[in-house]
């Protein structure tokens, strides 16, 4: 009987109906948010009729605009002109160009749009007239900075100088405008930030950990295009001048089987069942190229030091420019080639890269690098007398250290009036086992080192070719000599006297624009603490 009144039960009528049914409230809520959300479907229908409306009424429809993804669907032969080609040679004349937008600034009928290409800027506007509409203006003024747009336009002479673009004499007046790649509207920062000179105590500056870790912002600052085409440069100018002096470029490996300095500043790494390790340098491979009979050497490539040195100069990999050379009787020989070297660098610099220097110093002011030539040659000893007589401390094999390198720069340039110098003749104490001993004195060495501003650019020496004084100095170090057995091997069937040395192209690069981190001279600089992007 129970189980027949339970099932003669309408669940329509059972205490749970009010769950089913909404109350007048929802109802109420319901039609309210229907109402809404057919208003909203008007405006947007009417929007769109008005945008329709002003798209048959733009007279510059076809004019300006989004480009679709560039595919490599056509060669159309157009020419193409870059920013640093625009001058008053060109007034009158039509130009296509591609930049990136820097700023653009509308002012009711009219838009100036600043384009950049690298370090090279020039001013766009795009006003009304009988061929541009208001629409038009609209679109460039709503452009995204750092957007890649193509444009194409006449030139003409600017009415008054525009101190703000590179290019200021001349301005273009735009016909066509084209986004071809657009940019967030949001950036990590501003670029003007990011260019703000060092001695503006007023305006937003932009800290180093935000420009690396947004770098490819950072590097199109007109700055940084700068700075690493004048260490393009230097990079250039290197095997310029070695190329041109007999020295045949080579390449070592960065994989190898011992620490090529010695010392525990190296990164060991698992090669298959073994350990090896990343080149702190190309020394070795350097010198069995010399025994190889290549005379003249030189080669371009990372180097690695695993040393925990959050300095301004000190990185975990840096590009090294390391040079060998056979010599007959004197390794002085090799010391006049770099010197030489030097200072065809520092000249070629001043002269084809005066542009760039010029851009660097706006944001980061120095004086200008000094240099005599011949490049000048102090001795260890005179260096250390130096010190001494400036209230310095120090032993007689005792390296120098940062501070004292700085100081005995300042008191070099004071006496001499240059920035670059060569120290010869180092303890053989503080140098790397492969170093030739002085002939006459046993403390010293047949070695150098090189410096910009006080600090060490360089370090060489004449090195050990005889194979049996070469393994007592390994052992001397704490070198395993079986790991090197292929190094001291490629002596022993004849090798002529050499000697060569080793430089940090960003640390050149830094001390001759005298800026004050090496971060700004590493495009993806890896220190201790950075290792991404």
């Amino acid at each position: 009987e129970t189980a027949k009144k339970m099932a003669s039960v309408d669940p329509t009528t059972s205490g749970d109906s009010d769950l089913q049914q909404p109350s007048k409230k929802a109802l109420k809520k319901q039609a309210k948010e229907a109402e809404k959300a057919k208003r909203k479907a008007e405006v947007q229908a009417k929007l769109a009729a008005e945008a329709e409306t002003r798209q048959l009424d733009d007279i510059s429809k076809d004019l300006y605009g989004i480009l679709p993804t560039i595919k490599s669907q056509e060669k159309t032969g157009r020419k193409w002109t870059t920013l640093k080609e625009l001058d008053e040679k060109l007034v009158s004349q039509k130009v296509l160009i591609r930049g990136r937008v820097h700023n653009a600034r509308g002012t009711g009928k009219q838009c100036f749009i600043v384009v950049r290409q690298r370090w090279y800027t020039v001013q766009a506007i795009v006003a009304v007239s009988d061929l541009i509409s208001k629409q038009m203006v609209k679109f460039a003024t709503d452009l995204n900075r750092e957007s890649i747009v193509d444009i194409e336009g006449v030139v003409t002479a600017a009415p008054e100088v525009i101190k703000s673009c590179t290019q200021s004499k001349i301005e273009i007046k735009v016909e066509k405008l084209y986004v071809v790649s657009q940019s967030l509207p949001v950036l990590p920062f501003q670029l003007e930030d990011a260019m703000r000179p060092d001695n503006d105590q007023e305006g937003v500056h932009v800290n180093q950990d935000t420009r690396l870790d947004n770098r490819i912002i950072d590097t199109r600052t007109l700055t940084n295009q700068a700075i690493f085409s004048v260490e393009a440069g230097v990079c250039r100018l290197f095997r310029d001048y070695l190329t041109n002096n007999g020295f045949t470029e080579i390449h070592t490996p960065k994989i190898i089987c011992a620490a090529s300095e010695g010392g525990a500043n190296v990164f060991q790494l698992s090669y298959f069942k073994n350990n090896a390790y990343l080149a702190q340098s190309p020394q070795l491979y350097k010198q069995m190229a010399i025994a190889g009979d290549f005379e003249k050497v030189f080669t371009v490539g990372a180097v690695f030091r695993a040393e925990d040195s959050n300095t301004h100069r000190h990185l975990c990999e840096f590009v090294g420019l390391d040079l060998e050379m056979a010599f007959n009787e004197h390794y002085h020989e090799v010391l006049e080639v770099i010197g030489g070297m030097f200072c065809y660098i520092f000249k070629h610099l001043q002269h084809e890269y005066s542009e760039e220097i010029a851009t660097i110093y706006k944001q980061h002011p120095a004086e200008p690098f000094k240099f005599v030539e011949p490049a000048l040659i102090l001795t260890y000893e005179e260096g250390v007398r130096m010190l001494r007589e400036n209230g310095i401390e120090m032993g007689d094999e005792e390296d120098l250290s940062t501070p004292n390198e700085k100081f005995l720069g300042k008191l070099v340039k004071e006496k001499y009036d240059t920035d670059f110098y060569i120290l010869d003749k180092y303890p053989l104490a503080v140098r790397p086992f492969y170093t030739m001993p002085d002939p006459t004195d046993p403390k010293k060495s047949n070695s150098y080192d090189m410096f910009m501003r006080g600090e060490e650019i360089l370090s060489g020496a004449q090195r050990i070719h005889d194979p049996d004084l070469l393994t007592e100095r390994s052992k001397e170090h704490g070198i395993d000599v079986s790991k090197i057995k292929d190094y001291i091997d490629s002596f022993r069937y004849g090798a002529p006297p050499h000697g060569g040395g080793g430089i940090g192209l960003e640390r050149v690069v830094m001390l001759y624009l005298g800026l004050h981190n090496i971060r700004k001279t590493s495009l993806f600089p890896r220190d201790p603490k950075r290792l991404a992007p």
